[in-house]
């Protein structure tokens, strides 16, 4: 059986746009991904709302919610791992961050170097890694001001991850080319893009895993 991480924010968490609760496991797509691909994986979903790649939330006090922080902790309780798939960067568009989509890139890369030297993969080696680009923001309610500026940024964010990927050998994918950003929040994910993503991460992680 191959052990999969999907490690990432409150999409991955499974946010319901609204409701603002969370869908049930057969809906969020790391489940659709597991029911996907079947008995031969485990899928083990790391998703926490407010999730960034390496910051500190100055406003929030969410010193918890640095991705780079949890990472290695959680790498090191589920391994051995055969796959970590990564998909942060939405909550490091707010404005109180100021980071460009560069950085955001350049994060992401620390977030991949910590999985590189973890020895948490088969025989103390490091598991392979699959990054996926979240899809642009969409139309801004309720968080515009928190996003100020952040939809432009957002459309630059898979370009940048894609080098980053190319640069450190990872398995790539962009959400953008199969889903959008709910038209209720602009920001999470509706159940029909949930099981569109995770049917498309099925055929991402046999590539990754089988090339």
């Amino acid at each position: 059986m191959k052990e999969v991480l999907c490690y990432g924010d409150s999409n991955t968490y499974g946010r319901d746009p609204l409701t603002k609760k969370r869908f049930k496991r057969n809906v969020r797509w790391p489940g659709v991904l597991q029911n996907t691909l079947g008995s031969d994986y485990h899928i083990i979903e790391e998703g926490l709302n407010g999730r960034t790649t390496v910051w500190d939330d100055p406003v929030r006090d969410f010193t918890k919610r640095n991705g780079s922080l949890y990472l290695l902790p959680c790498l090191e309780s589920h391994s051995p791992i055969d796959l970590v798939i990564i998909m942060l960067g939405t909550n490091d568009l707010k404005m109180r961050f100021s980071v460009s989509a560069y950085d955001i890139g350049q994060s992401i890369g620390s977030l991949i170097e910590i999985v590189k030297n973890s020895k948490s993969g088969p025989d103390d080696g490091a598991p392979k890694i699959l990054l996926l680009a979240p899809p642009p923001l969409g139309k801004l309610i309720e968080y515009a001001d928190t996003f100020t500026g952040g939809p432009s940024k957002s459309r630059e964010l898979a370009a940048h991850y894609k080098n980053i990927a190319q640069e450190h050998g990872c398995g790539f994918f962009d959400t953008g080319t199969v889903i959008k950003s709910s038209k209720v929040d602009g920001l999470h994910f509706d159940p029909e893009g949930h099981e569109a993503l995770g049917k498309a991460v099925a055929v991402a992680v046999n590539k990754t895993l089988n090339p």
